[in-house]
């Protein structure tokens, strides 16, 4: 899917209510040197490479590895939940670098990017509760427990719901931005917490499985199966994350695009001479002085 550009606002905006021609309107979208489109060349082959990998992964984890002596087939359910949960780990990770670095150098790419990220991480986190669910009912008995890795696990995926409502706050772009980068800072500590809950405190959930390196619980087939699966996630991860980026980024231009063509149009009733080069600054310095 990509986007074109239109000249259709730009004729539109050149007369006003008067019957009055704007002397310059705002200049078109994709003039600021971002992606003019959600997919290139390069997308379409990540994307193939994903799908391969998922095939192949799959065929290893339902047909090629063989069942546990104590779970049977319930434990390929690990061949999705292990890779999910890597992916949301990821997510979060680099929404809160995002937010760090949004903080310290106000980049809006780094802003964009951490935005990105926590959509992806917090389905794949919603993911990762709804799959735990169903290896818990046979396993466990039980669909929930309020045991700590899926309490903490929960917290995380009610922080990430509130980092993308934050996001929808209504305010200036620099002021939403520093909001949601502050919400955004407070990720890794609680993946830390997630990943670490089973070793502090009790918890009916497994050990680690697949980095524990003195005493691995999970050998041949199945080994191969997980270990390709979760870079096949990580690929998955990688191809959603830049069209979400790419979406992203045109959304904020189109904001900045319909702003900045608004003041045009009122400017031009009032019987001011615009000129495009005055209009950039003037939203750069409504997101400045809001942080």
């Amino acid at each position: 899917m990509t986007t074109q550009r239109s000249d259709a606002t730009t004729r539109t905006a050149q007369s006003t209510g008067t019957g009055a021609a704007t002397p310059e309107t705002a200049p078109p979208l994709g003039d600021t040197g971002g992606p003019i489109g959600t997919g290139s060349r390069g997308t379409r082959v990540l994307g193939l490479a994903t799908l391969a990998g998922i095939a192949l992964a799959a065929y290893l984890a339902l047909v090629s590895s063989p069942d546990d002596e104590s779970m049977g087939d319930v434990v390929r359910i690990i061949y999705i939940h292990v890779p999910i949960v890597v992916v949301a780990y990821v997510g979060c990770m680099i929404t809160t670098l995002g937010s760090v670095m949004y903080l310290w150098k106000k980049s809006r790419w780094w802003d964009v990017t951490a935005a990105a990220s926590a959509e992806i991480a917090m389905v794949t986190t919603a993911l990762t509760l709804v799959i735990g669910m169903c290896w818990a009912r046979p396993t466990w008995g039980v669909w929930w427990v309020w045991d700590a890795r899926l309490t903490s696990t929960a917290m995380l995926l009610l922080l990430l719901l509130g980092y993308l409502a934050v996001r929808r706050i209504p305010a200036t772009s620099g002021t939403r931005s520093k909001r949601a980068a502050i919400v955004g800072v407070l990720l890794l500590p609680n993946v830390i917490i997630v990943n670490r809950s089973v070793t502090w405190w009790r918890s009916l959930h497994q050990d680690t499985t697949i980095l524990n390196t003195l005493q691995p619980k999970i050998h041949g087939d199945m080994a191969f199966a997980l270990y390709l699966a979760i870079p096949v996630a990580l690929l998955m991860f990688a191809w959603l994350l830049v069209h979400r980026w790419r979406l992203a980024w045109l959304e904020e231009e189109v904001l900045d695009h319909d702003l900045d063509q608004a003041i045009t149009d009122r400017r031009a009733e009032a019987g001011f001479d615009v000129r495009p080069s005055d209009l950039r600054p003037t939203i750069a310095d409504l997101g400045e002085a809001s942080s």
